[in-house]
């Protein structure tokens, strides 16, 4: 670990990072997880996971991420076994967990729906699964008075599960879902019940809470907000496939395709046509303008591409600026939304596009600020974008 960090550490990075974690990048690590060309059918004809594969490490916090009906849920439900998968294999440190019963996988799972017992108290509810299995009473009350710790609820044991709020319910299933110190938790939507504010509070609970236990969390979210926040790697999914595996920073600043780049915040996709490609430095004619930055994709003039840019990459003013040479482009302010922090600016270009430009707001007053149907000009730096084909 030693030796990647410090690897890391020499590199560019791509976004802040969290925690120096990555065992993906080091070779000498074993995934706990791996998930080996997976497939799961309904019904003979519908396909939910098509040949998946992916490894997720130990003391991981993973995110699957994407749409609804893309599969994240039914690969979170083979990992917990309530589904087989038609084909492939599933395997918890090396052992393959295909046929293995719920009950005796060193998994649990928390559901959004919490399901909490109402006729028990907090500490009865957390105590449940440990009695199921056998525990001693002394150690079921040690355990319990842990769990109630690690997620600040011991003055609310003797509670029912309708007299807390539900940001403590969804802390009490949590609490049952460690108890037993599974090797993995599965988190199934968990934070979808609670309202903005505290969803976003308890998001770094759960971040917390996880590298404490030094537990590996695997998390379903269709919030793409949620898994930028929590996860160490996010697979984002499309049609029961991965469309691309990545930290959340490589996810939102170097997006594999177009698919990756939308689904991930804001952004604009100029379409154009490489002109020259010296080098890593390319050259393309886009949105009635031209576009210079540097590129590893493999392209050559007359090729067909797509050029990303995240909104706040982009700068906005009344003349045209000198610093980014020929990365300018003169609009029209279509929209305006103020947000509080940042303001919105929708530009339309000459070609009719429609422009994303972002602009904090530092202060609390703009002097002379850019109105509707006012002339615009939006530039960036060479390296503000990504090229993409696909």
């Amino acid at each position: 670990m030693a030796a990647t960090a410090s690897t890391q550490a020499s590199t560019k990075s791509l976004g802040n990072i969290r925690r120096a974690f990555a065992p993906w990048d080091d070779p000498a690590q074993k995934p706990l997880i791996e998930i080996a060309g997976v497939t799961k059918r309904f019904g003979g004809d519908f396909v939910a996971v098509d040949d998946l594969s992916l490894n997720i490490y130990r003391r991981e916090f993973f995110a699957l991420l994407g749409p609804s009906g893309c599969g994240k849920s039914t690969l979170l439900r083979m990992l917990a076994g309530f589904e087989e998968p038609t084909s492939g294999d599933l395997r918890l440190e090396g052992e393959s967990l295909v046929g293995v019963p719920p009950h005796k996988r060193p998994v649990n799972m928390m559901f959004q729906s919490y399901a909490l017992f109402p006729h028990m108290s907090v500490e009865k509810n957390i105590a449940f699964g440990l009695k199921q299995d056998g525990m001693a009473k002394s150690e079921i009350a040690d355990r319990v008075a842990e769990m109630l710790r690690l997620v600040k609820l011991t003055p609310f044991a003797k509670r029912k599960p309708q007299q807390l709020s539900g940001g403590q319910q969804q802390r009490v299933a949590l609490a049952r879902s460690l108890a037993k110190r599974p090797k993995v938790l599965l988190l199934d939507e968990p934070l979808g019940a609670l309202d903005k504010k505290l969803r976003e509070e308890t998001q770094f609970e759960l971040m917390d809470l996880q590298v404490e236990l030094g537990l590996t969390f695997v998390i379903v979210t269709h919030d793409q907000e949620e898994a930028m926040v929590m996860a160490d790697r996010i697979a984002l999914m499309r049609e029961g496939r991965i469309a691309q595996v990545a930290t959340p920073a490589v996810i939102y600043e170097a997006p594999s395709s177009r698919y990756v780049a939308d689904f991930i915040g804001n952004v604009n996709i100029l379409e154009g046509t490489v002109e020259e490609r010296q080098g890593s430095r390319l050259r393309m004619a886009a949105a009635g303008g031209t576009i210079e930055t540097e590129t590893p994709v493999a392209l050559k003039a007359g090729d067909k591409a797509a050029f990303a840019i995240r909104p706040e990459k982009m700068r906005i003013g009344r003349t045209r600026p000198e610093t980014y040479g020929i990365n300018a482009f003169r609009g029209e302010v279509y929209d305006i939304a103020y947000l509080g922090d940042v303001t919105l600016y929708l530009v339309k270009l000459p070609g009719g596009e429609l422009v994303r430009a972002t602009v904090i707001n530092a202060s609390r007053g703009v002097e002379q600020p850019l109105t509707w149907d006012e002339e615009a000009w939006l530039s960036f730096s060479p390296d503000a974008g990504v090229v993409l084909t696909a």
